[in-house]
């Protein structure tokens, strides 16, 4: 009765697996035959009423049942998953005689695109380019640059405060120039510049924002001089302006550099004979300068009479639109793309 029983479950099962094409309905007879309530688990359960002197041959003829059915199941399985992939190479494959397809890319925004350039300049004479966060403490956003509290270079910026008075946005990535300062611990030559975002109470017109791009440098070392700043930013501006631009110092003003200077260049429109972006100058204002402080370099922990260092900054905004002939500043930061055509057009010509 138990062998007539195997017998019949064997038959069922060949023909169960016969033109199977289906990974479900397989995984699905799977569960049919081995379950816990399987067909083949159950004979398996039945072993407890059998004679004992059939149980061991009745328990053989299930496991060779079992066995089967896992041969048959993975051999099917094989053959199912082989035609699948086959089907799905034959569905892919590439000819490729015929023509590419045409990807469109995009490219750098203007001010993107200025920042790398003046990155390239700085990374060919050995500067590191560093960044810092863009909320920062007040001690290294204003005091360790040499203004303290209540100095009125603080309300110049016109600052944008967090917390009280001790947290605010950076006006100026300075900050980021000090706290290289702090890790180089007096001991350790600079020469970094510092890309960023920067934030101050100011867009009276269109050539300000209340948030613009600052590139500012820095370079401490021994035996630093105001000819080796000069020198610098010839090689920055001929290269983004043409070999034939120069610059010329003035006196000027600021905390954290003595002497400080305002850097010009001639204007690469007129080539310094003058016009309107010039003013009849010939000569455009780009950068503030000069000699770090003193005071700087020993708040930093670098000995002033062993340590020299010259400090620049200028806006990214600013040098963008004179470079490419834009008008406001509004316009680098503008998604409108009929825009960004006109000043296609006006860069080809």
């Amino acid at each position: 009765m138990e062998n007539k029983k195997i017998e019949e479950v064997k038959e069922l099962l060949q023909n169960d697996l016969k033109q199977m094409d289906d990974l479900k309905v397989l995984n699905d007879l799977k569960v049919k035959y081995l379950g816990k309530t399987g067909i083949i688990t159950e004979l398996n359960s039945e072993i407890k009423n059998i004679p004992n002197e059939d149980k061991k041959e009745f328990g053989m003829k299930v496991n060779e049942l079992r066995t089967m059915f896992n041969d048959y199941y993975e051999e099917t399985r094989n053959k199912i998953e082989e035609n699948i992939l086959n089907e799905k190479l034959s569905r892919e494959k590439i000819d490729i005689s015929l023509p590419g397809v045409k990807i469109p890319s995009g490219a750098p925004s203007i001010l993107e695109k200025l920042i790398e350039e003046v990155e390239e300049v700085f990374m060919s004479m050995g500067y590191d380019v560093v960044d810092g966060p863009e909320i920062e403490e007040d001690k290294y956003n204003f005091e360790m640059l040499n203004i303290p509290k209540g100095h009125p270079a603080r309300d110049a910026q016109d600052t944008f405060y967090i917390e009280g008075e001790e947290i605010l946005l950076r006006s100026q990535t300075s900050p980021v120039q000090v706290r290289t300062m702090l890790e180089g611990k007096g001991e350790k030559p600079v020469r970094i510049i510092c890309p960023g975002k920067t934030y101050r109470r100011d867009d009276d017109d269109a050539t300000h924002s209340h948030q613009f791009m600052q590139i500012e440098g820095l370079v401490v070392d021994k035996n630093i001089s105001m000819s080796d700043l000069k020198g610098t930013l010839d090689v920055l501006f001929k290269k983004l302006f043409g070999e034939d631009t120069e610059t010329r110092f003035h006196p000027s003003y600021y905390q954290f550099t003595e002497p400080s200077v305002e850097v010009d260049i001639t204007c690469h429109k007129c080539h310094g004979k003058g016009c309107g972006m010039c003013k009849n100058s010939g000569w455009i204002t780009v950068v503030g300068a000069g000699i770090v402080h003193p005071n700087v370099l020993k708040m930093s922990g670098y000995d002033p009479s062993v340590w020299t260092g010259f400090a620049f900054g200028f806006g990214a905004d600013r040098l963008a639109m004179l470079k490419y002939g834009i008008d406001s500043c509004r316009v680098l930061y503008n998604t409108d793309l009929r825009e960004s055509v006109v000043f296609d057009r006006k860069e080809k010509e």
